[in-house]
């Protein structure tokens, strides 16, 4: 695959619009733990119920993602500060089948880690392998995925050899049941958008989530996969990639230049950012 002389060099400059097409495996790999995923599913937060509120809900999340790569210390702790106020709502009771607390930290750093792990794989697709002082600059600039919200410096796995063995041993901790598996299975078909919508663009997306989620978790969410399924998802994004590398780097990047752009005027305006 030929690389653009432009490659992005740090990790905020890899947040590009096509991440969109990836944002559905994503969520799919953070609900997987268990914690995770029945902390939004049972969550008490009704303005951030995707089903109910879709436009607030993706804007909260795209900002998040902004403001955590792109953003100044300030924005993040005013994002921080609306953050914790939804996340106090969010635990667990009695009644729920695991126990979870969306202040956990470790659950903090199992959500940074897939955010991390998506940008670092469309890297590789969209620009090619990661390699020398970029990866180390990628890997260190991703710490702020983790700490702007509770996840303490001195967790975040030293070096990119200590991420990979964290990612290989919280793979021992996915589990997917069939509550949560409906609940990902609607939202990858985008059950969430209106009827017209999902019929005419849920099965694409359906298959483009699948390609992007790692086996483990095709095999949680009982999606299968076939070689040819594999050849045809390689050749989308072998063309997708030649586009993204000759747009200008602002339209690479939107929706989330954009996004940045509105938090800031939220700011200005003392309007809530979640």
């Amino acid at each position: 695959m030929a690389v653009s002389a432009d490659k992005p060099k740090r990790i905020d400059d890899a947040v590009l619009g096509a991440d969109l097409l990836a944002g559905n495996a994503n969520v799919i790999m953070q609900l997987a733990r268990p914690g995770v995923g029945y902390g939004v599913l049972e969550s008490r937060v009704e303005s951030g119920q995707l089903f109910r509120h879709p436009v607030k809900r993706t804007r909260t999340t795209l900002g998040y993602l902004v403001v955590a790569t792109m953003g100044t210390e300030r924005e993040r702790a005013l994002f921080r500060r609306g953050v914790n106020r939804v996340h106090a709502r969010v635990r667990s009771t009695d009644s729920s089948p695991v126990a979870y607390d969306a202040f956990d930290p470790g659950l903090q750093l199992w959500v940074a880690a897939c955010l991390y792990k998506g940008i670092e794989d469309l890297y590789r697709i969209f620009f090619g392998e990661l390699g020398g002082e970029t990866a180390e600059v990628f890997y260190r600039d991703a710490a702020v995925l983790g700490t702007t919200l509770q996840v303490p410096p001195e967790a975040w796995p030293a070096g990119r050899a200590g991420f990979e063995e964290y990612w290989t041993e919280s793979l021992n901790l996915i589990s997917i049941d069939d509550t949560v598996r409906d609940y990902l299975y609607d939202l990858t078909v985008l059950a969430w958008l209106p009827r017209p919508v999902s019929l005419l663009f849920g099965h694409f997306n359906k298959f483009v989530t699948t390609g992007f989620l790692p086996e483990r978790f095709r095999e949680e969410m009982r999606l299968p996969w076939t070689a040819r399924d594999q050849r045809r998802f390689d050749a989308l994004m072998s063309v997708l990639a030649a586009i993204v590398r000759r747009l200008p780097p602002v339209v690479r990047r939107f929706p989330f230049n954009l996004v940045r752009w509105d938090l800031r005027r939220r700011i200005r305006t003392g309007r809530p950012l979640v």
